[in-house]
């Protein structure tokens, strides 16, 4: 599947679990077979680590925080030119599909 959400673009949450939704972050990490996209501060799990020794390196034990990752329909792209979470057009210019803004044809790209 296509996706329209890239590493580095700045989305919004808009369903998902009440204390994230609304909460904007930049996308660290785009899982295309699984769907789903990793954002900075959102989703964020904790983790009992024990204590794991392999190739002769120690990961320390104790409790790990990290981003887990949300379903790519949860969350919309902000447009950098009207700063509002926007649906994601395609035009083709020159032969090379460029990302647009459906609320105000801005390109994203650059």
């Amino acid at each position: 599947m296509k996706m329209k959400i890239r590493k580095g673009d700045n989305v919004e949450v808009i369903s998902g679990r009440e204390a994230d939704r609304g909460e904007r972050g930049e996308v660290i990490k785009v899982l295309p077979k699984d769907g789903t996209v990793v954002v900075q501060g959102i989703n964020i799990r904790t983790k009992h680590q024990k204590q794991v020794q392999s190739q002769g390196r120690t990961i320390s034990p104790g409790i790990v925080k990290y981003e887990a990752p949300i379903d790519i329909s949860n969350v919309m792209l902000v447009c950098p030119k009207c700063n509002k979470a926007t649906r994601v057009g395609i035009v083709h210019d020159n032969e090379m599909p460029k990302r647009v803004c459906k609320n105000c044809d801005a390109l994203i790209d650059g």
